[in-house]
């Protein structure tokens, strides 16, 4: 694979997909991007100002407007690399009406850190099956990286992971920029999962702060979550992989503690009393670790891994177990 110049199609307009838009306009390599924003009054507003009023508003987007479209399809039509960036709640809707022709000569990029719910499967998966994209043509971006630090330029680093590393390679040359730092790795399913994990995690951290746990138990916490994920992805995908690269523990970490993490404060809600329906309404984003709870749980009956923070949060999100007990209950288990 040669790096001339592609044409990259963003899907989404959330704070993700606007940070990737900031990212792909400051980077240097000769590209076009093309962008599918949903609303049509955001997307005119974007075209006028330069800015996402919804998401990340201060953020400067370098894209021509008429590269900016309300139809996915002219998006996707256009692109060579299709980068995914909507929910994964949503994913089906925003691929509605995309059939697998259309994505059968492209290379696809989840940036996705979610589970597709009525599939119950990580992205990846579902683009093989539902799209038949062979998995070499799939790539996945992981952290540690918030959007919110992406707009303020803070210095940031990304994974990103195909099987072809030529592909990872490629997609990381579009996304690298004075503030953002790539690193290539091999092990797609690996990254994507533990990308899901950590979302589980961070909403276990925010149930125990708004319960009144302290630093001293968060960190228990923290160094217990990585051995579970350690556990899970070495028994579902077992490769040669190194636990503690920023792909995992780095991006546990920063979702697990850094006030930006929507799963957190999803779960700190919680941890306070909210149900579950009036916390998600009273959120402006998805937090992808309340899908991701349930779809990790029916992974871990079928393997027969036991992760305790994991199944702690299944019991607390889809079986009403009280918060307080469940935790308590948890403590006892933790090392």
């Amino acid at each position: 694979m040669t790096f001339t110049k592609h044409t990259v199609g963003v899907v989404g307009s959330g704070s993700w997909a606007t940070a990737m838009i900031k990212m792909l306009g400051d980077n240097r390599v000769d590209k076009s991007v093309q962008w599918w924003v949903r609303n049509k009054q955001t997307a005119e507003y974007i075209k006028t100002y330069k800015h996402n009023p919804n998401y990340l508003s201060a953020a400067q987007l370098k894209i021509p407007k008429r590269n900016i479209h309300v139809d996915v399809r002219t998006v996707i039509a256009h692109a060579d690399i299709v980068i995914l960036n909507t929910p994964a709640a949503f994913l089906k809707d925003a691929l509605s009406g995309i059939t697998p022709a259309m994505l059968s000569d492209k290379i696809i990029v989840s940036a996705i850190k979610g589970i597709v719910p009525d599939e119950n499967q990580i992205v990846g998966d579902f683009l093989q099956q539902q799209y038949g994209i062979p998995i070499d043509k799939i790539s996945v971006i992981g952290g540690p990286c918030h959007a919110e630090e992406v707009s303020l330029e803070k210095l940031s680093y990304l994974t990103v992971a195909a099987r072809d590393t030529k592909v990872a390679a490629l997609v990381a040359s579009l996304i690298e920029t004075r503030y953002i730092k790539t690193n290539v790795s091999d092990d797609i399913y690996g990254t994507e999962y533990a990308a899901i994990l950590k979302n589980i995690y961070a909403v276990a951290g925010g149930i125990c702060h708004g319960l009144g746990f302290g630093d001293n138990f968060q960190a228990v916490l923290v160094s217990n979550a990585i051995r579970e994920m350690a556990d899970f992805v070495n028994t579902v995908k077992p490769i040669q992989r190194d636990i503690k690269e920023s792909a995992y523990l780095g991006d546990l970490l920063v979702t697990a503690y850094s006030q930006f993490s929507r799963n957190r404060t999803f779960g700190n809600m919680i941890g306070k009393g909210y149900r579950v329906k009036s916390a998600q309404l009273e959120m402006n984003m998805v937090a992808e670790g309340y899908y991701a709870a349930n779809c990790i749980q029916a992974i871990c009956n079928a393997h027969g891994i036991e992760l305790p923070i994991c199944h702690t949060v299944y019991r607390i999100l889809y079986e009403n177990q009280s918060p307080a007990e469940a935790i308590q209950s948890l403590a006892d288990k933790l090392t």
